[in-house]
């Protein structure tokens, strides 16, 4: 629904009809169509951090695991997995309420926490472990997540889907860390 129509354009009734619920069974599980984009937000983030966390598991140096993002199925992904607009239309709009913006930062720092795992352990495995500042590492590269997703709505024909992954791999090239 909300991929469809966005936040603005989906109505209770519309969402609840999608799901094949009544308003009332909307209401009885949700108080606010905020509350449900929250809820959404904590089901994408929990669902990434199970996926990155089984890559990890099965490739624990930095070539492996780059590679196995890049091939990874993102089809069976949840809904804001597959669809970056709808990413960032619902980040925008849990942001947009100052209230409702310590829900986002602690999704934030949950998928911060998991990109400085990442680092941690594919740079203990690689043995450059104390070559980089893990924390501050995931925090760029997490930045630059975003940003490429962005770019990629606002620019398809000049920002390829694995942006992201090749810029990884230009950044241990330019500070000579190798992904071999």
């Amino acid at each position: 629904m909300f991929e469809d129509q966005g936040i603005g354009g989906a109505s209770i009734e519309a969402i609840a009809a999608e799901a094949g619920f009544t308003r009332g069974a909307f209401y009885s599980n949700f108080k606010s169509k905020d509350e449900l984009i929250i809820a959404m937000l904590e089901d994408h983030v929990e669902q990434s951090i199970r996926r990155n966390l089984d890559l990890l598991a099965r490739h624990k140096n930095i070539a492996d695991f780059i590679d196995a993002l890049r091939t990874m199925d993102r089809s069976q992904q949840d809904p804001l997995g597959r669809s970056p607009l709808l990413h960032m239309e619902m980040i925008l709009f849990v942001a947009r309420a100052e209230k409702r913006r310590p829900d986002l930062a602690k999704r934030l720092r949950a998928r911060r926490k998991l990109i400085t795992d990442i680092v941690e352990t594919t740079s203990k495995n690689g043995g450059k472990n104390g070559s980089v500042n893990p924390t501050w590492t995931g925090a760029i590269l997490l930045a630059l997540e975003d940003g490429f997703r962005l770019h990629r709505l606002i620019d398809p024909e000049t920002t390829p889907a694995d942006s992201f992954l090749r810029a990884i791999g230009d950044l241990q090239r330019a500070i000579g860390i190798s992904s071999a």
